[in-house]
């Protein structure tokens, strides 16, 4: 697992990259502000339900919560499944808000 800040995301995101986000936050949490990543919360990364990203195995998969904490531990959890290029997002989405606004 590797950190990515917001900035260096934002900037992929309006260059028209294709990126691999996949937010493990709670679909009420999603339901209220998110950036357009695949919804998987924790619980299902850790009960490993991932059905969802498992052909994500081999690129750059970029995680990310409320706040990064959550998306550093499923990053974990991740590479412990094989996952080869986890990212977490520094901050999660309050550090998203803070600099972009919603």
């Amino acid at each position: 697992m590797e950190n990515i800040s917001v900035e260096e995301v934002k900037r992929r995101m309006d260059a028209g990259e294709k990126v691999n986000l996949v937010d493990v936050r709670e679909p009420y949490e999603n339901a209220d502000f998110n950036i357009g990543g695949t919804l998987l919360p924790l619980g299902q990364i850790q009960s490993m339900q991932i059905d969802d990203i498992e052909d994500l195995k081999e690129q750059e998969v970029i995680l990310y919560c409320r706040s990064g904490n959550r998306s550093g531990q499923a990053a974990m959890f991740l590479d412990a499944m094989g996952f080869k290029n986890t990212k977490n997002l520094v901050g999660g989405m309050l550090a998203w808000e803070d600099k972009f606004g919603r």
